[in-house]
Order: C-alpha cells, then sequence, then structure tokens
C-alpha cells in the first residue's frame, strides 16, 4: 500500500531497524534513518577486521553494530531490511520471521513511499541496457530521471530529493523481487532464462519472483513483454493493466515489432515507423530488441524526435560489449556484464560474422552451456578458458556436432592475467578479442563491474 515518506519517516521514530548486509543500499540509509528517530543495528557476518573503514563509518553515522559469524543471533529488531542477495527463505531470516520481526528491503520500502511514476525492468538478459536506453530517453525529454535500483546506485536514500513531476528508472533483480508487494506503473520484462539457480530453489521460484513485477499493478497501468519468449509471453493472462508486446519475429496488434529494418509502433490499429534500425549506434540485434523494449515503455512519454536523437547518439553501457582500445590491428572489447551462456550467446557472439577470440569462465550458477557450445564452434577460433565454468564451457565445446580439433583453438589458464596475455600472443590483425564471460564473477571478484575494470586495465597496459 502506497505511504506518503512524511507518513513512513514518522513510523519508524523509536523503532529498531536492522540492516542486514553492510553494503552499498544499506550504508546511507543509516544516517537517514537515524535522523528520523529510528536506532539502526548494522549487521554483517564479515568481522570489524574485514569490513575496516566501512565499519568506523556505520558507527560514525549512529549505528551499533553486530558482527560476525553468529550476528543475527538474538536480535531484537522491530524491522529487518535484508540485502538482495540473501536467501528469503534462510533459517536466520524465518527465525525472525517467527519472531514477529518485519522483514523488507530498501527497495520496497521505495516502492512504499516513491511520490513519483516508476519504470520497472527485469529480465534474465538485456535489463540494463534497456533500463539505460530508457533513461536516457526520458531526459532527452525534458524529465528529471532518478535512474537506480540493481543498475547504479541505491534510490531510497535519495527519496527527499524526489518530486511528483520526476520519474525513476530502476533496474529490478529476481533477488529484489521475490518479496516485492507492489508493481512499478510500467513493468518491463525483456526475456526469461534459466538464471541464478545457485541462488533460488529451482527455475520456478526464480520465474515467480520475477513476476511480482507485474502482479500488483492495476488496470491503469502497463506492462512491457517480450512475445518471442514462452515465458513472458504467459505474463500476459495475469496482468490487469495494458500489455504492450514487443517482437523481432512477428506482427503484434498492441507494441513495437520489425518490418524489414524499421521498427513499428502499433495502437489500437494505428501503425507509426519509429526507427530504422541502422540508425540505432550501438550494435547487434540484441539491443535493437533492447529499443523495441525501451520504445513501447516511454510510448506517449517521449517524442518521436527524442526517441531517435537517442538511437543516433547513445553509445552503450561500461561493461556492454565496450571497445576498450585497437593495438596492432587487433580490437578488444568488455562485455562483462555477460554472466550466462544467453547473455554471451545473444550479445558478442551474434554480433561478427567471422570467427573471433572469446575469453569466457567464471563462476558456476549452474547453468546449462550445452547451446552455448553450438555457437562457439560456429563463432569462435580461440577459446580462452578461466575460472570455476571452464570445465563446463570446453565439455560443451569438445561434444559439440560442430567441433573439430582445434576448431576452435582451447587455451586454459587460472586467472585474466594470463587470458589476457594468451590473447595478445595469439591474436593477429584484423581479430577481435572480447572478454564475454557467460558466468558471473564471483569466483575471482567482487562483480562484474570489478571483472570488467580489471580486463580495461589488463589490455590498456598491453605494448
Amino acid at each position: 500500500m502506497k505511504q506518503t515518506m512524511q507518513d513512513f519517516f514518522r513510523s519508524i521514530n523509536g523503532k529498531r531497524i536492522a540492516l542486514i548486509g553492510m553494503g552499498r543500499s544499506h550504508l546511507p540509509l543509516i544516517s537517514l534513518f537515524t535522523k528520523y528517530g529510528a536506532q539502526i543495528i548494522a549487521c554483517d557476518k564479515r568481522d570489524r577486521d574485514a569490513l575496516g573503514e566501512i565499519a568506523d563509518q556505520a558507527e560514525s553515522d549512529g549505528a551499533i553494530l553486530s558482527l560476525g559469524e553468529h550476528y543475527l543471533d538474538d536480535l531484537d529488531v522491530d524491522i529487518a531490511l535484508r540485502t538482495p542477495g540473501m536467501r528469503f527463505w534462510c533459517d536466520e531470516l524465518n527465525a525472525l520471521r517467527d519472531k514477529g520481526v518485519e522483514i523488507s528491503s530498501e527497495m520496497e520500502i521505495f516502492f512504499r513511499i516513491c511520490p513519483c511514476r516508476i519504470i520497472g525492468i527485469t529480465g534474465s538478459d538485456g535489463k540494463t541496457t534497456t533500463t539505460s536506453v530508457i533513461a536516457e530517453m526520458l531526459k532527452a525529454q525534458g524529465y528529471t530521471v532518478h535512474l537506480g535500483g540493481n543498475i547504479g546506485k541505491p534510490l531510497l536514500p535519495e527519496i527527499e530529493t524526489i518530486r511528483p513531476d520526476d520519474i525513476a528508472v530502476v533496474e529490478l533483480s529476481s533477488f529484489q523481487l521475490i518479496s516485492m508487494r507492489m508493481s512499478p506503473d510500467i513493468a518491463v520484462v525483456t526475456n526469461l532464462q534459466p538464471n541464478h539457480l545457485d541462488i533460488h530453489k529451482d527455475m520456478q521460484e526464480y520465474i515467480d519472483s520475477k513476476k511480482n513485477i507485474i502482479l500488483y499493478q492495476n488496470n491503469n497501468e502497463k506492462a512491457v513483454l517480450n512475445l518471442d519468449n514462452e515465458i513472458t509471453r504467459s505474463f500476459a493472462s495475469e496482468c490487469q493493466g495494458k500489455v504492450d508486446f514487443f517482437s523481432r519475429n512477428s506482427t503484434v496488434e498492441n507494441g513495437a515489432y520489425l518490418c524489414d529494418n524499421t521498427v513499428i509502433y502499433a495502437e489500437n490499429g494505428e501503425k507509426t515507423e519509429v526507427l530504422d534500425i541502422r540508425d540505432i549506434r550501438i550494435p547487434g540485434m540484441h539491443n535493437v530488441e533492447n529499443y523495441m523494449t525501451a520504445i513501447c515503455a516511454v510510448w506517449g512519454i517521449v517524442s518521436l524526435e527524442n526517441i531517435r536523437k537517442v538511437a543516433r547518439e547513445f553509445s552503450g553501457v561500461e561493461h556492454r560489449a565496450e571497445f576498450v582500445r585497437e593495438l596492432d590491428g587487433v580490437k578488444y572489447y568488455n562485455d562483462s556484464i555477460a554472466s550466462s551462456p544467453t547473455r554471451t550467446a545473444s550479445g558478442t557472439l551474434s554480433l561478427y560474422d567471422f570467427k573471433i577470440i572469446l575469453i569466457a569462465g567464471g563462476y558456476d550458477k549452474h547453468l546449462d552451456y550445452t547451446e552455448l557450445g553450438d555457437i562457439i564452434c560456429k563463432k569462435v577460433r580461440i577459446a580462452i578458458l578461466m575460472g570455476a565454468t571452464a570445465d563446463k564451457i570446453e565439455t560443451a565445446i569438445r561434444q559439440s556436432a560442430d567441433y573439430a580439433e582445434n576448431n576452435p583453438v582451447i587455451i586454459r589458464v587460472a586467472n585474466m592475467d594470463e587470458a589476457v596475455a594468451a590473447a595478445h600472443e595469439n591474436a593477429v590483425a584484423g581479430d577481435i578479442v572480447s572478454m564475454s564471460p557467460a558466468s558471473a564473477s564471483f569466483d575471482l571478484y567482487k562483480d562484474f563491474d570489478a571483472r570488467g575494470k580489471h580486463f580495461k586495465a589488463l589490455v590498456n597496459a598491453l605494448v
């Protein structure tokens, strides 16, 4: 239920609030909540030595610390905000529920008290680029845009600066959505493929988490769904408001579709030629799909002129097929965001009509690499594999019907330093080297951002 921010802040006066996980979304809340009379207990499984300056800052902002292995034992609080990556039904949260503690999150509270319209975007692949394109289109139209959620920065700490005429554009992960009981004014689902099965108990829980983005809409709100994806297409029957589909393969009655090289928007029998896909600056058919998604989301809010302007000028998001440098005729690209096999297949490996050098592998999210193995055999000259999924990817390549000895060449390395060195050593003028891991980063890095930045630093240091 919607609540004004003033009523919310009055309601937390005198309450004991646990912030579980001292990460970027929780630290700024300490000073905000204490300002309104709440007592904050900052909880983290790491000890003080591991937290270092983070612990000092939390105490300086007014928090009591609860740290170490038993950081949630005997916790006496009224409200607990969980970090998104924490399993929603873990024993520790269940124990708090049994004691009557309200379990919430930064994003749930933001949705409850945000005074402006919210456009929420989720999906397995493409959500960050789609979120960024939507934000750019709204900015071009003159809106004040608050971009955050799973991308960029937490939004609740900025709630006092948000005005009713602004628009919040929020990327939402399954971990954030799993407990959501409010949906955005415009809900976007780019696609759904198996992902994060290392955290979710099964694929159905993952799908159900994502579905929360549309379940709580009313009949005045809108959902944007991928017609070409069987799972997202099935969400339409549970939508209360308007549904816009987007499709690369079929015409649609309401929404965006592709006709030759033109994106068409259809609404109640009227069709508008929106965009020539050759005018989209960022490459790849997956980005054409991202633009169709964004067009559906902003239709009626952003002018055709500004939609086209963004398509011509927007150069993309860091870590997404990002050009790093050219050295000795070899071009290097950073696609660290590709944390699943489908993302690497539909992204980097769809961009070129010749075989490239691929750096792949990382943390194992228990995904299937069989189809990626087939695509690598068709699209990759040299596969440089690292990390926990290297064995899975190599097996998928070697078991592919399209595999032949040394086609592709497979090179195993221990880390990113060795991977970049191997690429540099084996590349010849005209080659493309893309680091597109098809895996998460957590075996060697804090996140995909750290992985991408390390790759870029290594490439830029090559001589």
